[in-house]
């Protein structure tokens, strides 16, 4: 999939899977998988934002930590510059880990309550031997100062900051060595609108500091369109659409896609947007339906629909969709025209 050109690209997902057994009975016998991830590809350019939407349970954060190899792939190849990243040695991972970070969602869960935020954010530099003893304490203050908490944090701990000050330090935390590329796993969803805002031009500053590059996985969609360059939407294991951000918002092809959309609330009492309703409930990864995985819930499906999975194509401009309409039906043309 050429959508990030091969002298600029960074990160590259090829057929991804990750299946989680179903163990029963007395002897733990293996009764099936749960397909959290299901084959997909993408690509993430150098100081780019790759937006990860879809629904809870979809399979986003497990991407995200597969690709990090935090979870062990099932089958497929995540490529860090040029380099399998599934391929590493003991040795070789760890230097990876220095280029590669995460930002968790819960912003207390992910901090050590028995530890200062100094000895927090000075840990990847003390696990990696970054400079000396003194060095590292400067650089924590630094990278403190540089995500807007007060000098005195150093020596307070996790449980004396409100939940936007410590995603500050979990942000503070990973871009500590420099790293090249960042998963920022619903880094905003447990926290207020206003603070919300504030984290994302964070992280936003970072990128332009430190020529950060982010996978952004997250399930509020207007938070998604801030932030990110190019969206993908994935549904029950799979990236269903994936194109720049703007053609996405403006011009989305799926009718899981449009149907996300219609869900973004409009701040203009006087704007009318259509709410589309997906009938019935998202299928069991466990066993998914046959054919399009969507077509359980899409009024639009057809038999083709039911028994052939849809490949993701590319439809012009590096606009990717997963789908055997050719143009989109008047129903969801007028939707997508009330959305913009």
């Amino acid at each position: 999939m050429e959508s990030v050109g091969e002298n600029n690209r960074l990160l590259e997902v090829i057929d991804l899977k990750k299946h989680f057994p179903v163990k029963r009975g007395l002897f733990s016998r293996v009764q099936g998988y749960v397909r959290a991830v299901d084959g997909i590809s993408f690509t993430i350019g150098r100081e780019e934002t790759l937006g990860l939407v879809g629904e809870s349970g979809c399979g986003k954060t497990t991407t995200g930590r597969t690709i990090l190899r935090l979870l062990e792939p099932t089958a497929g190849d995540v490529r860090f510059e040029g380099r399998s990243v599934f391929a590493f040695n003991k040795t070789e991972l760890r230097q990876m880990r220095r280029n590669m970070q995460v930002v968790f969602q819960d912003p207390f869960g992910s901090l050590n309550p028995r530890m200062t935020v100094g000895s927090i954010v000075g840990e990847p530099l003390a696990v990696h031997r970054v400079g000396a003893r003194r060095e590292r304490r400067e650089r924590v203050k630094e990278l403190l100062q540089k995500v807007g908490l007060p000098a005195d944090a150093v020596n307070r701990y996790p449980h004396e900051f409100s939940g936007g000050q410590r995603q500050r330090i979990g942000i503070a935390r990973a871009v500590a060595l420099n790293p090249k590329f960042v998963v920022c796993d619903e880094p905003v969803s447990a926290l207020d609108v206003s603070i919300q805002a504030q984290i994302i031009n964070l992280l936003e500053e970072l990128q332009e500091d430190f020529g950060l590059s982010y996978l952004f996985i997250a399930h509020d969609l207007s938070v998604v369109q801030h932030v990110s360059d190019r969206v993908a939407v994935m549904y029950l294991g799979q990236i269903v659409e994936l194109g720049d951000a703007e053609v996405i918002y403006e011009d989305p092809k799926h009718p899981y896609t449009v149907a996300l959309l219609s869900a973004i609330p409009v701040a203009d009492p006087k704007t009318k947007r259509k709410r589309i309703v997906l009938p019935g409930d998202v299928p069991s990864p466990v066993n998914p339906p046959r054919g399009c995985r969507f077509h359980t819930r899409c009024k639009y499906a057809k038999d083709d629909c039911k028994t052939e999975e849809p490949k993701l194509t590319d439809r012009g401009g590096g606009h990717f969709v997963a789908c055997f309409l050719e143009e989109s039906p008047d129903e969801l043309r007028r939707a997508q025209g009330e959305g913009k």
